[in-house]
């Protein structure tokens, strides 16, 4: 990693993970494979923002720790990459295992549970498709009877105008959020 850590894939270890490295990484994948609109890739830098965002908006009293979840829901692919979700399926449960493994560590690095409770994954799965069904129809050219069907409805009164962010300005307001809950995480 550019911060001088090695994280060793196969056994990550919390210590070895470092929010610089995943805001980087994160700015740097794109979703869709790249094949959105925009001067810009849509990063999962900037998705991942977008999903904590709507888990706020869906529950308003969600905790941060919880809040913090949400922005770390795709961290693992600061090394990994964003697959989609059907390549993810035809690798099988080997490829889910060494992603939860990832995340787990991911978690315990920022003082959150190794495992998510299933409200919570429940809530962050809501918030992703919503951002996906947005990223559809104004990024990858989605009607929004095809976004619907895939993604589902977005949730009522949340509105979203989506402009691809450069590389490092997605970085830094990744680590700009990470900051902010991780302080109402400590006070």
């Amino acid at each position: 990693m550019l911060s001088g850590r090695r994280l060793d894939l196969l056994d990550p270890h919390a210590i070895d993970i470092e929010i610089d490295d995943i805001a980087l990484g994160l700015s740097r994948v794109a979703r869709w494979n790249g094949q959105t609109l925009g001067e810009h890739g849509f990063s999962v830098a900037q998705h991942s923002l977008i999903v904590e965002d709507i888990c706020g908006h869906i529950d308003p009293n969600i905790t941060v720790p919880h809040r913090l979840m949400a922005l770390l829901h795709d961290a693992p692919e600061y090394v990994i990459g964003d697959m989609i979700s059907p390549f993810k399926a035809a690798l099988g449960l080997d490829y889910k295992r060494f992603e939860a493994h990832l995340e787990q560590a991911i978690h315990v690095r920022f003082g959150l549970p190794a495992l998510m409770p299933a409200a919570v994954k429940k809530l962050i799965k809501q918030a992703d498709h919503a951002c996906a069904y947005f990223e559809a129809t104004q990024l990858a050219g989605f009607s929004d009877t095809e976004a619907r069907q895939y993604f589902g409805e977005p949730p009522d009164g949340y509105i979203l105008r989506l402009e691809p962010l450069p590389s490092k300005a997605a970085s830094e307001a990744f680590v700009a959020r990470f900051d902010t809950l991780i302080r109402q995480m400590k006070a």
